[in-house]
């Protein structure tokens, strides 16, 4: 049985494999996107397909970016699983799985041990490579330990397939395969590549206002895309800290503490000429 995986994968330069089979899912979700071409065109398939898009990049950006890797703030435990379950509708594997591996990212960054370096490893195994071979497919407990505490998110994160199917059932029996293929297999193709965008893009395109240990940058055009993961520039500084950084009037260098207080603000508000938060 192992040979015969190993024969139905693709070899990569750095050692690892893309399973045909495992990767087939990923690949059949593209091609169906372009059955759109083959639909009678109405605007609220669009509609769908865009405000789909829009709803799972917020859950995204601000679940399992913000709130599951960085701990940017607080939230009741019900909702937790709300913010997980949504997230996990952009079919981005578990939730413990994305948190747990951007951490890593996090600690690693541009070195030998990142996950998805593209000044590394190239563009492709950035963008999307890292995400479909076999080197990354176990969850990283170690790293979230923090919230594999929940039995519910790690049941979320073991059967990570059971909210995008849910989403994809439920268009198909409201609007048919039509709904289907707007609402679900176009917008996750839109939503996974705005996503990867922030592994590839953002490491070799956009300004950098301070240099840093790694190739990070931030891109007002990938901000729209993500709903506002633009400022990653700083994000070696600390992965589980949101930051905020003073005005000109300071120096580069100088941070203040990571916890948004009003009392802290009002402390520094003549140096916050800007509030960038930095991923």
């Amino acid at each position: 049985m192992a040979s015969a995986s190993r024969y139905l994968s693709i070899p990569l330069p750095n050692g690892s494999r893309i399973s045909v089979l495992l990767s087939l899912p990923f690949a059949l979700i593209h091609i169906a996107s372009l059955l759109i071409f083959f639909i009678p065109f109405h605007w609220y398939y669009l509609v769908a397909c865009l405000g789909l898009l829009v709803v799972r990049m917020f859950f995204v950006t601000a679940g399992y970016h913000r709130y599951f890797s960085h701990r940017s703030f607080k939230t009741s435990r019900v909702f937790q699983f709300v913010i997980a379950f949504m997230a996990m509708t952009s079919s981005q594997k578990g939730v413990l799985w994305w948190a747990a591996h951007h951490r890593h990212h996090h600690r690693h960054s541009d070195q030998e041990l990142d996950l998805h370096s593209p000044t590394l490893f190239g563009f492709f195994w950035s963008h999307v490579g890292w995400i479909i071979s076999d080197k990354y497919n176990d969850t990283r407990i170690e790293y979230i330990a923090d919230f594999a505490k929940f039995p519910e998110l790690r049941w979320l994160n073991k059967y990570h397939l059971v909210p995008p199917v849910a989403l994809g059932v439920v268009l198909w029996l409201i609007g048919g395969w039509q709904l289907f293929v707007w609402g679900f297999c176009l917008s996750t193709v839109l939503l996974w590549h705005d996503t990867f965008t922030i592994n590839s893009l953002s490491h070799l395109f956009g300004s950098r206002r301070y240099q840093t240990t790694d190739t990070s940058r931030n891109n007002w055009l990938l901000a729209l895309l993500t709903l506002g993961d633009r400022c990653h520039l700083l994000h070696p500084e600390g992965s589980l800290l949101v930051r905020h950084r003073l005005g000109s009037a300071q120096s580069p260098n100088a941070f203040v503490d990571p916890r948004p207080t009003r009392r802290l603000i009002r402390q520094h508000q003549s140096h916050f000429n800007t509030i960038n938060t930095v991923i």
